[in-house]
């Protein structure tokens, strides 16, 4: 994929549409799987559970085939108009082989998680050029101002160009002035490093890299970056943006390096142009990047201008 390809977007929602529920990694409670469908049913639409979100296997939602074939069924079902994640945690690689992307292709429709979600998001645009969206799932406080907005903005008008900036009262902050165009990959740190030297491997050349991470230290942090940097993923990409890094600035100690300081070392020095503190990740409020989107790094702005549609 690179720029100028063409891509799949799926259908933009309205409101009575159906939101396909699927859980692809760690189990939720029923308790808050119930809240979660009540706050979309609050913002009015309607909810198709997946047949397994509520199975338990170790630490899954389910065996990896299950889980898979509620994404595959998901994306066949003529009544669902977007698939929505329960929650991130661990699993979603592990059925990765069992996804039917040929069913995925011939339905493109709106798909949105984040966390342990960034190897699928990644994924299905790689390989079928399905633009998806990095952002709040069944889990998340979807009552938060900022965050619904985010949603509906995204999910109800992205049929249009437009631009994402972070709420007034939390700042932007660039390394430069400039601007770069590029189609945008990433997500968390920790499964952007899984997924090297795999058949699912992240490509970054040409591309906009978005990183976020949580309750990392800042050592695990560099260790992953570097990794990234050996790997030559850094290097090959034309930009950055780098969302929250949740709990991951340990208290300062003597002879440590802080998160800053990190970032400095590990991506700055690059003197590529980076955009900081985008709220995107595991804390609040939550906005939307959607993988895969042509988009402007707009550095003298503090924005990010998504240049073709996301949704039709």
């Amino acid at each position: 994929m690179g720029i100028g390809v063409s891509v799949l977007i799926g259908k933009k929602l309205e409101r009575g549409d159906t939101i396909g529920i699927v859980a692809p990694a760690s189990i939720e409670t029923e308790e808050n799987i119930e809240m979660g469908i009540g706050r979309l049913e609050n913002l009015g639409f309607k909810i198709k559970k997946g047949k397994h979100i509520y199975d338990k296997w170790g630490y899954f939602a389910g065996r990896d085939e299950d889980r898979a074939e509620d994404i595959n069924h998901m994306f066949t079902d003529k009544d669902v108009k977007m698939v929505l994640c329960v929650r991130g945690g661990y699993g979603t690689m592990r059925l990765l082989p069992y996804l039917d992307l040929k069913k995925i292709k011939n339905n493109p429709k709106i798909f949105m998680g984040y966390s342990d979600i960034t190897i699928l998001l990644n994924y299905l645009f790689e390989k079928e050029g399905l633009i998806t969206f990095h952002g709040p799932m069944l889990n998340s406080k979807l009552n938060i101002k900022e965050t619904q907005e985010a949603f509906l903005s995204n999910l109800l008008e992205g049929s249009k160009k437009y631009s994402i900036k972070n709420p007034t009262d939390i700042p932007l902050v660039s390394n430069t002035e400039k601007s770069i165009e590029g189609r945008m990959v990433g997500g968390n740190l920790s499964l952007i490093c899984s997924s090297l030297g795999t058949n699912y491997e992240i490509v970054t050349r040409n591309r906009i890299l978005f990183i976020e991470e949580v309750d990392e230290d800042p050592y695990k942090v560099d260790r992953m970056l570097t990794q990234l940097l050996f790997s030559r993923k850094l290097q090959e990409c034309r930009g950055f943006i780098l969302g929250q890094f949740t709990n991951c600035n340990e208290d300062q100690k003597k002879n440590k390096f802080s998160l800053k300081e990190v970032i400095e070392n590990r991506i700055l020095r690059l003197n590529k142009p980076t955009l900081m503190n985008f709220m995107c990740g595991h804390g609040d409020p939550k906005l939307i990047l959607p993988i895969g989107a042509k988009a402007k790094l707009n550095c003298k702005n503090l924005s990010i201008d998504i240049l073709e549609p996301v949704c039709k």
